[in-house]
């Protein structure tokens, strides 16, 4: 599959460039057959699946503090289900939490803002009324904002949103 855009490869070398050796998860349908799964094959990191996204924040909150860094993955909808805990704890309490939001059903190549799907539609602007970074990765030509959303996030302690907008293969 060479001329897919998006790899899971190319954000699970992102994140080992990052530093990132946990990742705290609750399946989802963009991100979990070819990347999530690949990550748990991976000696080299520790998947803590998770049943609700808000355990997620506070797990991720919970390894900064022990020196770890980690990165939250979750669809869009359990982004928009966890945003208390995310105002709470990640922005308000000034934690580092990356949350990798796979964008269930937004179309190949259109900006999440036209999407057709209103869920998709709202992930920015509510990032932009929170005061949360957020990047969008479509291609592996994306993938370096990954690690640079992640050392943003940790210098500046603030939770930032990586937005994964096809599925990787």
């Amino acid at each position: 599959m060479a001329d897919y855009p998006l790899s899971a490869a190319a954000i699970k070398s992102e994140f080992k460039r990052a530093g990132i050796h946990f990742v705290v998860a609750l399946p989802d349908r963009v991100t979990s057959h070819h990347l999530l799964k690949g990550l748990i094959a991976d000696p080299e990191y520790k998947v803590v699946q998770v049943c609700k996204e808000d355990e997620g924040v506070s797990i991720c909150s919970g390894l900064y503090a022990a020196g770890h860094k980690s990165v939250l993955m979750m669809q869009y909808t359990g982004f928009l289900d966890s945003i208390n805990s995310i105002r709470g704890i990640a922005v308000e309490g000034k934690f580092p939490v990356c949350i990798v939001v796979g964008l269930l059903g937004k179309e190949p190549d259109v900006e999440p803002a036209k999407s057709k799907k209103y869920g998709v539609k709202i992930i920015e602007p509510i990032c932009d009324v929170m005061g949360i970074e957020h990047c969008l990765i479509e291609r592996d030509s994306d993938a370096p904002k990954i690690y640079s959303a992640i050392e943003k996030s940790f210098a500046n302690s603030s939770p930032s949103a990586i937005l994964i907008g096809r599925e990787p293969r």
